[in-house]
């Protein structure tokens, strides 16, 4: 990863801020001859330029990211941006709040597919934060 650009270095550093170290290595790891090409595109301008860009907090970002993955039905998306969310300090009312706009602007199925999809992921982060807890010995 030496070789890659400073966009480049900048995303991934970005990426790992929000969705977790673990979760950002895995997805690089696993990227073969085929996909890899995709990640670095989404590493270098999703994460690096946009996400890179200072005019709106991480908080506000993921709070967008919520409402436009449930537009699109992208749950699995939806689960790490959701995690992600709570890492950028997004509280779990403001995500319920962001899901009940998508309710009323996105469609009811839309929006119940992504409430379940919340509701598992925040599980899932609570669970991750117990777990470094106990490791840190809080």
């Amino acid at each position: 990863m030496n070789d890659e650009s400073e966009m480049f270095k900048k995303g991934f550093a970005n990426r790992k801020a929000v969705l977790g170290e673990g979760h950002v290595e895995n997805s690089w790891n696993a990227a073969d001859d085929f996909n890899r090409p995709a990640q670095r595109l989404v590493t270098e301008y999703c994460w690096g330029e946009v996400w890179g860009d200072d005019c709106l907090p991480f908080k506000t970002r993921s709070m967008i990211n919520i409402a436009m993955l449930t537009a699109m039905n992208q749950h699995h998306e939806l689960a790490v941006h959701v995690k992600g969310a709570l890492t950028n300090g997004v509280s779990r009312q403001e995500i319920q709040s962001v899901l009940k706009q998508t309710l009323v602007y996105c469609g009811a199925p839309a929006a119940l597919a992504a409430f379940r999809t919340a509701s598992k992921a925040i599980e899932e982060w609570d669970a991750a934060q117990d777990k470094n807890d106990a490791r840190a010995g809080v």
